[in-house]
């Protein structure tokens, strides 16, 4: 018998919903690349399009692992050495969480996991482990690679036309009874003819690009590993070697690097001044990614007309964070991968690996992070241990 301690963001505030706003979502059965999607044996335990990544949810993994045997505990009571996390930790063998509402595997926290075997990410992004512990202790780390990769991109498309459209306080002025058309139009734009760049074209950031070409803005990106040359000729996207060079010409920067430590922080004032006056930038990869009161300067100061996304540090953010009350913000909690269409899949996902671990089957080499002391599959193209 395993253990499985399950860490997931709290139930709504207002009840778990009685019904949704639909009766169905669209079923996904490969990713663009063509790999397949989620594919675990037998009953799901969930009705896709339910709510299943808070605590009453449960991912929908309560029937199978009780119907086999192993122990299943769920809570949102992740901090401090007296949380419920911490408490169950030590005799865990399998940690599961998000990167909504991390439970971070610290060092110090896997040495004292004795049984910890696998670390879960539900979802995509396992920064929130130390990954350098894991491959010393032996710790399995998968995560549901492409579950909600489409998901995050959809979000950040939404955010650069409501930054750049000044939707928010344009929807504020109409629900608060104004009609205020000059104030609403004084900081609002055509995304068309604008210069937009990725900073890192990986799964995410390509679909960045792809859903951005249809807008008529100019395409460029930087990545260590640069694109294929029939990709870059379909999607007109020009390469830059530097980030540097890229932020000297964009109006618009998307962020989308994995962060370890050589990244964080990397967006700070020296950064930032080399973006045009008046540039938006959008992060929904990692909030550390950005020194977090050079981003508040530069808002302040009018060097850069927006900033948005929905990832914080550290997660979640407390309630004096800067970022919520910045001038020109389009951030929101961190949502863009939690939709009801993602939660389907990396939750069919975590059960697909959770059913390959405990019945010794290997995992699909996509989902692997870290496996027998070194990265692996998707962790070796897109994380580093320093």
């Amino acid at each position: 018998m395993a253990k499985i301690l399950c860490v997931l963001y709290p139930d709504p505030a207002t009840g778990y919903p009685p019904n949704y706003a639909r009766d169905d979502i669209p079923h996904i059965a490969q990713y663009p690349n063509g790999q397949t999607a989620p594919t675990p044996k037998g009953d799901l335990g969930f009705k896709p399009g339910e709510l299943v990544g808070c605590v009453s949810g449960e991912l929908g993994l309560r029937p199978y692992l009780e119907a086999n045997g192993h122990e299943l505990v769920v809570t949102s009571d992740k901090e401090g050495p007296d949380s419920e996390f911490d408490r169950h930790l030590p005799t865990a063998d399998v940690v599961i969480s998000q990167p909504f509402w991390p439970a971070y595997l610290t060092a110090e926290r896997i040495a004292k996991a004795k049984n910890l075997k696998l670390a879960l990410t539900a979802g995509i992004g396992s920064d929130h482990v130390d990954l350098k512990a894991a491959t010393e202790h032996g710790v399995t780390v998968a995560e549901e690679t492409f579950s909600n990769s489409i998901s995050v991109a959809e979000h950040a498309v939404l955010t650069i036309l409501a930054l750049v459209r000044n939707y928010i306080p344009s929807h504020e002025i109409a629900a608060n009874g104004g009609w205020d058309i000059a104030d609403c139009v004084s900081r609002s734009y055509d995304v068309e003819g604008m210069q937009f760049g990725t900073i890192s074209a990986g799964r995410i950031g390509q679909a960045i690009l792809r859903r951005l070409k249809p807008f008529d803005m100019k395409l460029h990106y930087y990545d260590p590993h640069r694109l294929p040359a029939d990709v870059e000729k379909e999607l007109g996207v020009t390469y830059h070697e530097t980030p540097e060079s890229l932020l000297k010409v964009c109006d618009v920067v998307n962020l989308q690097v994995p962060l370890y430590p050589s990244t964080e922080g990397m967006m700070n004032d020296q950064m930032l001044s080399l973006m045009k006056r008046g540039s938006y930038l959008i992060n929904t990869a990692r909030g550390a990614l950005c020194d977090r009161d050079a981003i508040v300067r530069a808002l302040e100061s009018g060097h850069l007309a927006g900033y948005g996304g929905d990832v914080w540090y550290p997660q979640p953010a407390p309630a004096d964070h800067p970022w919520r009350t910045m001038p020109h913000n389009g951030m929101v909690p961190h949502i863009s991968g939690s939709s009801l269409s993602a939660q389907a899949r990396y939750a069919a996902g975590t059960l697909e690996i959770l059913q390959d671990f405990l019945e010794g089957r290997p995992i699909r080499p996509e989902y692997l992070i870290v496996d027998a002391g070194k990265l692996a599959g998707a962790g070796a193209n897109a994380y580093k241990l320093s």
